[in-house]
């Protein structure tokens, strides 16, 4: 091993950053790749306690989980935050892996201004990509190192639902690979 990069893991070691030996492998993903796609903080391979920690900051009510009784490895929450940056009230679902979040989507009843206001935070982080129509919903997505974000909307008797969905890829691969045991 070179010295630079003894040091590295060092360093890696000394701020914590290293996954413990006991990980899971969805967590064990998680600490290494902070390059997530995110929207307003939330972001697929979050943790569920920092996605509950981030809820009950934006006024949300606490994130409320159920196991699968399938596969006892996964989780689906939900949870509700109200946060005027967001345009009010708005719904959370996840869908975890050992307690990360494979999927996470929000969404909520939009006016166009607030919608427009979304679009332009990812656009802005993410870069400019084409609406797709499909009927009445529409899409835009953004795929980096195995994530995905997607905006989707559509107009319901005068009014617009949107919904951001976050994907990690990795954590669902990771999953996929590893076997489960169904409980009795």
């Amino acid at each position: 091993m070179t010295h630079s990069v003894r040091v590295i893991a060092f360093l890696l070691g000394v701020l914590g950053i290293a996954a413990p030996a006991s990980a899971s492998p969805a967590s064990a993903l998680w600490r290494q790749d902070t390059s997530a796609l995110q929207f307003h903080g939330f972001r697929a391979g979050a943790r569920l306690d920092e996605i509950d920690r981030l809820i009950r900051h934006l006024d949300g009510v606490r994130l409320r989980c159920d196991r699968s009784k399938r596969d006892r490895r996964v989780s689906e929450c939900r949870g509700t935050v109200r946060d005027s940056a967001l345009g009010g009230a708005v719904k959370i679902w996840v869908s975890a892996i050992d307690s990360v979040a494979g999927v996470l989507t929000l969404s909520a009843a939009l006016d166009g201004e607030t919608l427009d206001h979304w679009r332009h935070l990812i656009e802005s982080r993410y870069g400019r990509v084409g609406a797709r129509a499909q009927g009445s919903q529409w899409m835009m997505q953004w795929v980096r190192r195995g994530r995905m974000l997607r905006l989707t909307w559509r107009t319901d008797r005068g009014g617009r639902t949107a919904s951001v969905s976050l994907v990690d890829g990795r954590v669902l691969d990771a999953w996929g690979r590893t076997p489960h045991t169904a409980s009795p």
